[in-house]
């Protein structure tokens, strides 16, 4: 079963969904206001915002300063075989710092030409803020997409004390 719930943020109203387990809930998707790609509420899904009171938490905590990494379940079966490698590779980058395209194309054993399919997948990310994809910037320091807009970007970039440019 999906559920669903909304978490106000520095960024807009986010939309969380996810799958029940017997913990609590697996985060599947974070979606941003506006965002490209962002998940929208489907016929069947179930409001349920008590079932993401400790991923709320921790958002609000790390907006707040308070938090530098983030302890959720992810829903599993999400994104391609090579995404889920890019996202993993993703949630190593710290708290602070930025890491390149190429940079993230070599953790994962893709360089060069690698580059444009690791920057579809971290486009493809669904789980915005939680899973830093905002930390990844282009080779000469520039920041380059990112689905949640580039000011949300440089945004995260600032709260986490991070420079957006190299």
């Amino acid at each position: 079963m999906t559920m669903y719930a909304t978490v106000d943020s520095p960024l807009g109203e986010l939309l969380l969904a996810g799958e029940e387990t017997t913990g609590g809930v697996a985060l599947a998707s974070l979606s941003l206001p506006g965002q490209k790609g962002a998940a929208v509420v489907q016929d069947g899904w179930v409001r349920a915002p008590e079932a993401f009171t400790g991923i709320a938490a921790q958002l609000r905590d790390y907006f707040a300063g308070r938090l530098t990494r983030f302890d959720i379940e992810y829903a599993d079966g999400v994104g391609t075989d090579f995404q889920r490698r890019v996202w993993t590779a993703l949630d190593t980058v710290p708290y602070g710092e930025t890491v390149s395209y190429g940079q993230i194309a070599e953790r994962v054993g893709t360089p060069g030409a690698g580059v444009r399919a690791v920057g579809t997948a971290i486009g493809r990310n669904p789980l915005l803020v939680v899973r830093p994809c905002h930390r990844v910037i282009g080779s000469d320091g520039a920041l380059r997409g990112y689905a949640g807009g580039l000011e949300r970007k440089e945004r995260l970039l600032r709260l986490e004390g991070a420079s957006a440019v190299r």
